[in-house]
């Protein structure tokens, strides 16, 4: 509060100054002549008296017993410096005090920090603890400093993580007789408990919250506004279906988003080296290649075999350098596998006529190394002069096209031929889309081959299926070698087993279409430390289109009616407004229970038997991505953008960026003016607490005390840290 009134003590020596309200009560106004000075007893009347008097009569009782005297003659008065104030003489506490707030009050900014949602789907752990500690800080800081802070906590209670708890507490028997709507209650029934339990431990870690209204995303109102954004997106045609390939969970029987992908270490991969059999020549390399017909093949590599029956082309660097090369391979290594036996030789390389193959001329003298044999170069050409070259498919037989792929073809691994199956990789599918290749995609939920596969189908693309591959290019004389391949996977977050690439029909946000729009807010945002714009500028630059919908029950539903014989999809706004009205009052389960006839506008009603509605549910990180339209826009007290977000680093390609989109995209603006990122917790040996290490510490174990499993510090250590940990942030401001 800043204070408009002083008073002063004034002396000779002038040694007293006190301002505002500190003044009230420490002087008497009561209209006596009595003063009550307890910081200052130096006046000019007491400086003119000897010192023993001085010592038995001070100023109070001097007045006390000349006060008659000092009124006759008016002497005393002159004697004291009396306070000079611009206070009145009376408290009049009832009129000042409302004065006071109100002043108070017209000069208080606001302060939101807006709470990123956890997800409500089991116990708190020590990264819980300190997000919400260090929140916490900054927002009783900023109290201190007389902001006005309305601080609402959240929780993230759709998706599939909480659906798989509620299907793996039940029976196999228990779990045919689940319908949807059975389902969804008992998911957010369990959610419901789980925010119970979860807001009960924030508590006891002391965090200041509004309590008793925070927000869930299983909120009508939450729901509705949810279903606004997706709207307003879908109407400035942010919004698509299409198919294309995604990040497919075998496990979870759905697709997933970049998020809710994870890449362990020490994943191993069948990487193969396989010929396609060159069977027509380009115009412009007829005179360079017709000598090398018919045994001119092209050689490539990958580390999915188990997407060669989707091979559409094979795609080139028109930049660079290709080699014809003859294979020479020493007598005594062609067929003699290492002594580790984990390289696997082709029968190719044990034929008595050996084909010419193509590979990128900086890769021979790798390859000669690779395949234990002699590369012998007998005609060098550009990658452009491949293109629309004609070569048999190894297993059906038809003609497929060599095409110019982008710059992610290098020389830095594999043949510098990249094999190109549009209906499972997104760089495959952009080159297939400029040169209109078959989407071809024989998979199916579970990760199983399709009929269109033909002798394959059934085989898992991920077990025997991909071995059946490999086998079959052996036997046909297609395999180069076959050798283990450790690298980065990508794995579903939640169950823990690998994904694969697999074209579906799914709902997209195009973030092409306001990807500039987002750079540009990134750059007027406020970023702690600096560095996490160069994070999240670089993850928002280079990301596809985001798929938003999911083949899951429990989630707020995507708004599309489907027409039965065409499959066209349904969705203007007069169908999207209807149904935000019917979820803002009845929630999202109206979806699963109500008519199609009741679900569609009055005017769409004499049509209702034309379609159906369709069974997507809307990505978590969508869900949580709203927040900013259901909670700031739509709460008291609150606004957008909001002062600060902060979450750990993982949120760059997580809640920041689904938050950024989703803003950037209705709005137009970020929906945050800063962003503090914050790391991990770690234990003694500087290793990232994690359940998977066994490293964990409980935070009710540091508040209440207990015996901390593993081999950790004392526990009066910890919580020492634990303590120091706190100041030391609050000490920063």
């Amino acid at each position: 509060m800043a204070a408009t009134a002083s008073c002063k003590v004034l002396s000779q020596r002038n040694c007293l100054q006190i301002r505002g309200a500190a003044c009230v009560g420490l002087f008497n106004f009561s209209g006596s002549s009595s003063v009550r000075l307890p910081y200052c007893t130096h006046t000019s009347g007491i400086q003119d008296l000897p010192s023993s008097k001085r010592r038995s009569r001070g100023p109070v009782m001097a007045a006390k017993k000349g006060s008659a005297g000092a009124e006759q003659d008016g002497k005393y008065k002159d004697s004291v410096n009396l306070p000079k104030t611009e206070f009145g003489m009376r408290a009049n506490s009832l009129s000042r005090e409302p004065e006071i707030q109100k002043l108070w009050e017209d000069n208080q900014d606001a302060f939101i920090l807006h709470d990123g949602p956890p997800y409500a789907n089991g116990d708190l752990h020590i990264g819980h603890a300190l997000n919400k500690i260090l929140k916490d800080i900054i927002n009783r800081y900023k109290l201190l400093q007389n902001y006005k802070v309305t601080y609402i906590p959240g929780w993230d209670c759709h998706g599939l993580p909480i659906e798989l708890k509620v299907l793996q507490s039940m029976d196999q028997e228990s779990r045919k007789q689940l319908t949807p709507l059975k389902l969804r209650a008992k998911a957010a029934k369990f959610a419901r408990e789980t925010v119970k339990n979860q807001m009960a431990s924030f508590k006891r870690y002391g965090v200041w919250a509004s309590w008793e209204k925070p927000y869930l995303t299983l909120d009508p109102a939450y729901e509705a506004a949810q279903i606004e954004v997706f709207g307003q997106m879908a109407l400035k045609e942010y919004i698509y279906r299409g198919r294309k390939p995604v990040h497919w969970s075998p496990s979870s029987r759905t697709a997933l988003a970049e998020a809710e992908l994870e890449y362990p270490e020490g994943h191993v991969s069948k990487s193969i080296y396989a010929s396609f059999k060159v069977v027509d020549l380009s115009s412009s390399s007829r005179g360079l290649l017709e000598e090398f017909l018919p045994n001119l093949c092209l050689a490539v590599w990958t580390t999915t075999p188990w997407t060669i029956p989707a091979n559409a082309a094979v795609a080139v660097n028109a930049k660079l350098n290709y080699a014809v090369v003859e294979l020479l391979p020493p007598e005594e290594a062609v067929l003699v596998s290492p002594a580790n036996g984990k390289r696997r030789y082709g029968r190719i390389l044990g034929e008595l006529k050996k084909p010419y193959i193509i590979v990128a001329s900086d890769l021979v003298e790798t390859l000669e190394t690779k395949w234990g044999m002699k590369l012998l170069v007998k005609r060098t050409l550009l990658g452009s002069d491949l293109e629309n070259c004609k070569y048999s498919h190894p297993i059906d037989k038809r003609e497929c096209p060599v095409v110019v792929g982008g710059d992610y073809i290098t020389t830095e691994s594999g043949t510098g031929l990249v094999h190109t199956a549009p209906g499972h990789g997104q760089e495959d599918y952009v080159t297939g889309l400029k040169y209109k290749l078959p989407i071809f995609s024989p998979v199916d939920d579970d990760g199983n081959f399709t009929a269109e596969a033909g002798q394959f189908c059934g085989l898992n693309v991920l077990g025997d299926g991909n071995m059946a591959v490999v086998n079959y290019l052996d036997e046909s004389s297609s395999l180069v070698i076959e050798e283990p391949y450790k690298h980065k996977y990508p794995y579903d977050w939640r169950t823990k087993k690998p994904t694969i690439f697999r074209a579906t029909e799914q709902w997209f946000a195009s973030v092409e279409g306001f990807r500039q729009a987002a750079m540009d807010s990134i750059n007027k945002v406020m970023w702690i430390p600096s560095q996490a714009e160069n994070r999240i500028s670089t993850m928002t630059a280079s990301r596809s289109d985001w798929c938003i919908s999911r083949q899951r029950t429990w989630g707020v539903p995507i708004p599309a009616f489907y027409h039965k014989l065409s499959r066209k999809p349904l969705m203007n706004q007069e169908t999207i407004s209807h149904i935000k009205s019917i979820i803002s009052e009845k929630g999202s389960d109206a979806w699963w229970y109500m008519t199609i006839e009741e679900l569609l506008p009055e005017s769409y009603r004499d049509k209702a038997s034309e379609y159906e509605k369709g069974t997507d549910t809307m990505d978590v990180w969508f869900d949580s991505g709203s927040s900013w339209a259901a909670v700031l826009q739509k709460r008291e007290g609150l606004d957008i953008p909001a002062d600060l977000y902060l979450e750990g680093s993982d949120q760059h390609r997580g809640w920041f960026q689904s938050s950024l989109l989703t803003s950037v995209a209705s709005r137009g603006i970020a929906p945050y003016s800063g962003v503090i990122t914050h790391g991990f917790v770690l234990d003694e040996k500087g290793f990232k607490m994690s359940k998977s290490l066994g490293n964990v510490v409980d935070p009710r174990t540091v508040i209440e005390g207990g015996k901390i499993k593993g081999n950790h510090r004392p526990m009066e250590q910890m919580s020492l840290d634990f303590g120091c940990l706190v100041w030391t942030i609050q000490a920063m401001r």
